[in-house]
């Protein structure tokens, strides 16, 4: 590079020196406290489980003061009459027994559907022609009330388990299967390129990649698919009574009903409560905290 001569070198402005900015030294005592004691109301409101439990015991007052402002057990028993009557079912083994039956019928619906959703899955996602098929059947049969279908499985299955769990599988497949076709077709095409990178093929690219970043949507629709199934079966039981020699929870409330011991109707609506709020805050939780909140995916 050439040498710059003086007239050059006249020809530049002269910047002003930039003065020294000068920080005063804070002793560390002046600073103050740089994390703050949380009192105990700010660290019981941290726990989600206590705020939950807050909001049921909240519900469980009102349905109490309600009833004995009602004063009516018959037509609406308090939370206490409640509360006995399921107690009393339990030790009796009558609602044991029921709990059993429903559960038996709705694990194995529950697990079919999953079965044959996954593989209805893995084939649209395989190829374009899976995915339209799926998307027409979904659109088709996902509105389609599972209860509404429960005349014609009985005549085809007959008066038993098998028309259980074919409604059943009815109300979960659908919801699922979109779930977990709308998680797979929204994974990035960055995370795609990445497997493809690291040479993941076939099997190993769906389940190092796809289901992974799928995950949220799959496990919503777990969700979901759980909530439909209970619903199907219970008004399954309620109405057709179809469970009647395994004693479902529908089938107790039904009998109960007729016998018009209402605070045992209310003990099984409350069971399918407590079975609810198990698999949504221990269940399904804990597979969130193991899976996406684990990944980042979910805060």
């Amino acid at each position: 590079m050439a040498d710059i001569t003086a007239s050059q070198r006249n020809d530049f402005v002269e910047v002003p020196a930039r003065p020294d900015i000068r920080h005063q030294n804070v002793a560390p005592g002046a600073i103050g406290d740089i994390t703050q004691q949380l009192n105990l109301w700010d660290r019981l409101s941290e726990k989600t489980w206590l705020r939950r439990l807050l909001v049921i015991i909240v519900m469980a007052a009102l349905w109490e003061a309600y009833a004995r402002y009602a004063d009516n057990m018959l037509m609406f028993p308090s939370f206490s009459e409640t509360v006995a009557a399921w107690w009393a079912g339990m030790r009796s083994g009558a609602l044991v027994s029921a709990v059993y039956g429903t559960m038996k019928v709705l694990l194995l619906g529950y697990c079919v559907a999953i079965a044959i959703s996954a593989v209805i899955t893995s084939l649209a996602i395989s190829t374009r022609i899976g995915t339209d098929v799926l998307a027409t059947m979904t659109a088709m049969f996902n509105p389609l009330p599972a209860i509404a279908i429960l005349p014609l499985a009985l005549l085809w299955f007959g008066l038993g388990v098998t028309s259980l769990i074919f409604v059943i599988v009815h109300s979960v497949l659908w919801a699922v299967s979109l779930n977990t076709l709308t998680g797979f077709l929204s994974v990035s095409q960055t995370q795609r390129m990445v497997g493809r990178n690291y040479g993941l093929t076939g099997i190993a690219f769906v389940f190092h990649i796809l289901v992974p970043a799928a995950f949220p949507s799959i496990l919503s629709g777990l969700k979901i698919g759980w909530a439909f199934a209970w619903r199907t079966l219970i008004a399954a039981e309620l109405v057709f009574g179809v469970s009647g020699n395994s004693a479902g929870l529908g089938w107790y409330i039904f009998q109960n009903r007729n016998a018009l011991e209402t605070a045992n109707v209310f003990a099984g609506l409350l069971t399918v409560i407590i079975i609810g709020l198990i698999v949504e805050g221990i269940v399904f939780r804990s597979i969130e905290t193991v899976t996406v909140r684990r990944w980042g995916m979910q805060h």
